[in-house]
């Protein structure tokens, strides 16, 4: 006999219905912690199929719940709540309705990443929270310089070794002052965090084949390559590129009824925000160095404006990541000598640093060493 097991989950509870022979039943309260959930796995039968919504504790759900059921389902949210609009909306009501769309095979799943992808996405997400932060700060510098009537720094960086002396020459009152050495002190207690967060993505990406391919392309990094893979997971769950676009939220929003034209606007951003970020990025990077990407960028801009330009080829990026991912092959235009700057750097960023400073100090002496035999032969 099918049951299915619909949770309305919270931060701290989750409301139970189960739904049997057609019918749905209320099952009280389960609180959201491993002990509790694990009490109420032990009370399920090994034939029930669990359903719950994607939130931010929804992975942790499934895998406590996995192994006392036969399969845990997550549902995308956002489609549920399109399907079962309803005028009464309570906890019963939402628990109830997953549990009887799954029954009913109308149920809006979404993709679940195994244990590694899924820490791959924490990793890239951390990262990306710290460089916001890193930016803030930044920009807090920026703005009490410029309320004092600061000129612009004459450095390329305010934040260099350069730019930093500069900036302690600066008249600025001393409260002011007082702010600017807490903010730079964060950011570089961030740079800390930042460095090894770069560690562990480094760590965790040297064996992934389809990472390594990604480096292959002119503007993607490490970090982009890595942050991809995590928000791709596999790539055979997009049927086209055309799909991969679109979960990224690059596909443009587009209008149109009866027989008029179609009105195409904005990009949907419906997908993950920090991986079409990094997409973005890496059109800014791919339109500064030679090849296909960059002359489509300058074709692009020449009628539609720089913006306009990167998003395009940001969308040319998805469609070139699907393909190489489906077809396992390297990107056509790759620069070997840039390709292996990437590993190599992506390789020295899993070492401890003081064993990366010997390696370069021993490497430093072997070169003066062959310098002087060198030397020594030529005036012979």
């Amino acid at each position: 006999m099918r049951r299915v097991i619909g949770i309305d989950i919270h931060r701290t509870f989750g409301e139970v219905v189960i739904w049997e022979n057609g019918l749905t039943r209320h099952e009280g309260r389960v609180d959201m912690t491993r002990t509790a959930l694990e009490g109420f796995g032990r009370q399920l039968k090994k034939t029930d199929e669990v359903v719950i919504e994607a939130t931010g504790n929804c992975m942790a759900v499934s895998w406590v719940l996995s192994p006392h059921v036969k399969r845990v389902v997550i549902a995308n949210p956002l489609q549920v709540k399109a399907i079962a609009h309803a005028h009464v909306k309570t906890d019963k009501v939402d628990a109830g309705t997953l549990a009887s769309l799954h029954a009913a095979g109308y149920l809006p799943k979404i993709w679940t990443p195994d244990a590694a992808t899924e820490r791959m996405r924490r990793l890239v997400a951390r990262r990306y929270q710290i460089v916001r932060h890193r930016t803030r700060i930044k920009n807090e510098v920026h703005a009490i310089l410029h309320a004092h009537l600061i000129p612009k720094c004459p450095h390329a960086d305010l934040f260099n070794k350069r730019g930093r002396d500069w900036l302690t020459r600066q008249p600025v009152p001393e409260d002011e002052r007082v702010a600017i050495v807490r903010h730079v002190r964060e950011f570089d207690r961030l740079g800390e965090d930042l460095a090894k967060l770069d560690r562990d993505i480094a760590q965790g990406s040297l064996d992934d084949e389809a990472i390594q391919r990604l480096l292959t392309i002119t503007g993607v990094n490490l970090t982009v390559a890595a942050g991809l893979m995590a928000a791709i997971g596999s790539i055979e769950r997009f049927k086209s590129p055309q799909k991969l676009v679109s979960y990224f939220g690059l596909n443009p929003r587009v209008r149109q009824s009866g027989l008029g034209p179609a009105h195409h606007g904005r990009i949907s951003k419906a997908g993950r925000s920090h991986a079409r970020a990094m997409l973005v990025e890496a059109a800014w990077a791919a339109a500064k160095a030679p090849g296909p990407l960059r002359a489509f960028f300058i074709r692009i801009r020449a009628r539609r404006g720089h913006q306009i330009a990167a998003v395009a080829v940001a969308r040319k990026l998805a469609t070139l990541c699907w393909h190489m991912l489906t077809k396992g092959e390297d990107y056509l235009w790759a620069r070997p000598s840039l390709v292996a700057h990437k590993r190599r750097a992506m390789e020295l960023a899993v070492v401890p640093h003081r064993v990366v400073y010997e390696a370069a100090r021993v490497d430093f002496w072997r070169s003066a060493a062959r310098g002087r035999t060198g030397g020594h032969r030529a005036s012979s």
